[in-house]
């Protein structure tokens, strides 16, 4: 650990470091930071210990990034951020580092959630919403989620997934009706807005879906990623070995090829 603290030191030397390091600022490394974040996310979807290793380099190399720059405005450093994590895990887990009974995981849920809201109070945070605390710069397929659990602990949920699904049908519904109000009259600004905002209604019922299902919406949607690739590419080799590429074929006959490589796969 001291020889990577040191290797980011070396890096934003004012004299000596590399030009494009002493150019960063918080904002432009963030957006990196949540790239290696998700590399980390892909690896373990792949199952790649070696990635992982890698990855997790990466994502740990920009907790340093970040925790240097503060260091360098007098604001806190590496060892603060340890420490601040380190007091965080102590404090929320007071049945492992302290006396406290050991809950089940519905109940350690609720704890947790409770430790958060005394923490935003004692910094004099006045928002007591439910929804409090949830950060804006979380994916907004995660924030969704976030938002619906939130709601949920009060009771602002539904009961089960079959009321979901209909409401899933419902928007859907709504947004054919938006593209049908779209094709009778001109396409507006405001016409975009408003099947924009059925298009999202229709996200937030299929994240709510993801929930009750107990299914994580990121991880689905990588996997719903990867067999469209994985399925895409097969089609352009099946083309390509038939003499004829993929581009050069009307869509009727790249569905028949599409149809070929779920066959295939089954």
């Amino acid at each position: 650990m001291q020889r990577l603290l040191e290797i980011m030191a070396r890096l934003r030397d004012p004299q000596h470091g590399c030009p494009w390091d002493l150019q960063q600022t918080f904002a432009t490394i963030a957006p990196y930071t949540i790239e290696e974040a998700y590399e980390v996310a892909d690896a373990i979807g792949r199952e790649d210990l070696d990635a992982i290793r890698e990855e997790l380099g990466d994502l740990l190399f920009q907790v340093v990034f970040h925790a240097r720059l503060a260091q360098e405005q007098g604001a806190f450093g590496f060892a603060d951020v340890v420490a601040a994590i380190s007091d965080k895990m102590e404090r929320r887990h007071p049945h492992v580092f302290g006396d406290a009974p050991t809950m089940e995981l519905t109940a350690q849920a609720a704890s947790w959630e409770a430790f958060k809201r005394d923490e935003r109070e004692a910094a004099g945070e006045r928002d007591t919403s439910a929804l409090a605390g949830i950060a804006r710069g979380l994916p907004e397929w995660q924030r969704a989620v976030k938002l619906q659990s939130r709601a949920a602990r009060v009771g602002f949920d539904w009961p089960g997934h079959a009321p979901v699904i209909a409401k899933l049908h419902e928007e859907i519904g709504e947004v054919e009706a938006e593209f049908a109000a779209l094709e009778r009259g001109p396409d507006t600004a405001a016409a975009q807005d408003r099947l924009e905002d059925e298009i999202g209604d229709l996200l937030f019922v299929a994240a709510n879906l993801a929930r009750h299902a107990k299914v994580d919406v990121g991880s689905a949607m990588r996997r719903a990623n990867r067999k469209f690739e994985r399925r895409f590419r097969a089609m352009e080799a099946l083309a390509k070995h038939e003499g004829q590429p993929l581009e050069t074929l009307s869509l009727e006959a790249q569905e028949a090829c599409w149809n070929r490589v779920k066959a295939q796969e089954r």
